[in-house]
């Protein structure tokens, strides 16, 4: 939900590094139409770059690069791997040979949470043209809450070598402090659909300059935040797409079941079941009852110190600030019996406006397009069955199941390079992504129905390599959960 914690390169580039200097030079304002000489430039590669204008962006900067994916953009400085860092298994495939246009810019804001650039100004994007285009357009919100080249390793590179263009948000507001954006409680995170509906549009409109026709196709894709961004999408704009991938999205709905009922459930069950002695059973158990799967015990310590507690506190404060009164974002691992201790949250018996704000961003299952849903069966931050199983069903009992595939991938988990860490318990959702974006491009061009809903297995004589680049969706017709 959070950026992850995993060491990642340095920031300095934002703040007036080689990143800075590149950008400040190919500035659109200072770049009239007739100022390149190149006639290669001019005739193919990066074409039309000069009159390119994202519609509403305050600012924009634009580049000409000989490789958009994360290839050349690391070395050139049109990236930030500190914001994908932890996103990916390490050995995943990273391709190059997608030469074109980058536009970085933002769109008027009044809050300055994301830095890059040195900007200090959210509703921050990034749009990539590719020369050699397909026709689509992939779009993506970001994880957690991380900036706009979040998505670049996970969603970008692999659209971007099928000849897609994409557009990334920051969705508005970013870092741990978010939901100090916004006037009213829930306004934060309902910016982020905002934001991501507007980059849609922009994004189609500069392409329709770009190529001189619009996307024949438009995608969203996302993970985490990102996937809830897709299914809200496509439940409220569906003119807009045409389809898109949800990567274990976080799951809103104002009766719940959401983070602010089970990561209470887990602050108060886990120290009692890591001291061990006669309780330690009794709370696995409540673990277990709170929806953390059976199998997830190794990977509890590592998410009782990094999210569980930071998630709920934040999130927290986002939907109901007044439980704490005026500390903001509550009381670090507060021992239960703490006066307003989020350990002890309990949405239940909370205020009802604080379900007003939940139904400001909540979910429906009315989706109006095709839509395929991935979920770790292992996951330790949204547990499945709290989370897409629920969401699944939402989608069905909306009348909506036809447009929807949903596979629980056994043995992933939340975060990707948890399978570096563990690689002989958890396998990485990416190359599962990979495959369900094609399984879309086949249900949407060829009619070719993806697999049925189902499980699909651990398999089994994995290598590190292997596990990170391949992944079969075929679930032998096991059918949908409940």
């Amino acid at each position: 939900m959070h950026r992850s914690p995993f060491p990642s390169p340095s920031h300095s580039w934002r703040r007036g590094g080689p990143m800075a200097l590149v950008l400040a030079a190919l500035t659109l304002a200072a770049v009239p139409a007739t100022a390149t000489a190149d006639p290669v430039v001019r005739a193919g590669h990066c074409a039309r770059m000069g009159h390119l204008r994202v519609p509403g962006a305050e600012l924009q900067q634009t580049a000409c690069l000989d490789e958009l994916t994360t290839a050349g953009t690391v070395a050139s400085g049109h990236t930030d791997p500190a914001d994908w860092a932890g996103l990916t298994p390490k050995e995943l495939t990273v391709p190059n040979g997608v030469p074109g246009i980058q536009i970085d810019g933002y769109f008027p804001d009044t809050s300055t949470t994301n830095t890059n650039h040195g900007w200090n100004h959210d509703a921050q994007f990034v749009i990539r043209l590719p020369d050699h285009w397909n026709g689509g357009l992939v779009v993506a919100g970001t994880p957690g809450n991380r900036e706009q080249y979040a998505n670049d390793r996970a969603i970008a590179d692999g659209a971007l070598a099928r000849g897609y263009a994409y557009a990334a948000t920051d969705k508005g507001n970013t870092g741990l402090a978010f939901y100090r954006d916004g006037k009213a409680p829930g306004d934060a995170i309902a910016e982020w659909n905002d934001r991501v509906t507007q980059l849609t549009r922009a994004a189609r409109a500069t392409i329709s300059q770009r190529y001189h026709r619009p996307p024949s196709r438009t995608l969203a894709a996302g993970l985490s935040n990102g996937g809830y961004l897709v299914r809200w999408q496509l439940e409220n704009h569906p003119e807009l797409y045409d389809g898109g991938v949800d990567w274990e999205g976080t799951l809103w709905r104002a009766d719940g079941p959401t983070l602010l009922d089970f990561l209470p459930k887990a602050l108060r069950a886990h120290p009692v079941y890591a001291a061990g002695g006669e309780g330690a059973e009794r709370a696995r158990e409540a673990m277990h009852a709170a929806g953390f799967p059976a199998e997830t015990e190794f990977l509890w310590p590592y998410h009782h110190k990094v999210y569980w507690d930071l998630t709920q506190r934040i999130y927290r404060e986002e939907l109901d600030p007044d439980f704490d009164g005026a500390t903001e974002a509550g009381t670090p691992y507060c021992a239960t019996g703490t006066p307003a201790c989020d350990t002890d949250y309990d949405y239940a018996t909370r205020p009802e406006e604080v379900r007003r704000a939940v139904e400001k961003i909540a979910l429906t299952g009315r989706i109006g397009k095709p839509l395929i849903t991935l979920h770790g069966t292992l996951d330790a931050l949204l547990p499945i069955s709290q989370d897409s199983d629920v969401y699944a069903r939402m989608v069905r009992e909306a009348g909506r199941e036809r447009l929807h595939r949903y596979y629980r991938i056994e043995g992933g988990t939340h975060t990707d390079a948890l399978a570096d860490v563990f690689p002989d318990r958890l396998r990485p959702l990416a190359p599962c992504y990979r495959e369900a974006f094609s399984a879309l491009e086949g249900w949407l061009a060829e009619g070719h129905r993806p697999p049925a809903s189902g499980t699909v297995a651990l398999p089994a004589g994995r290598t590190a390599v292997a596990s990170a680049n391949d992944c079969s969706l075929d679930t032998g017709g096991a059918g949908g959960t409940s």
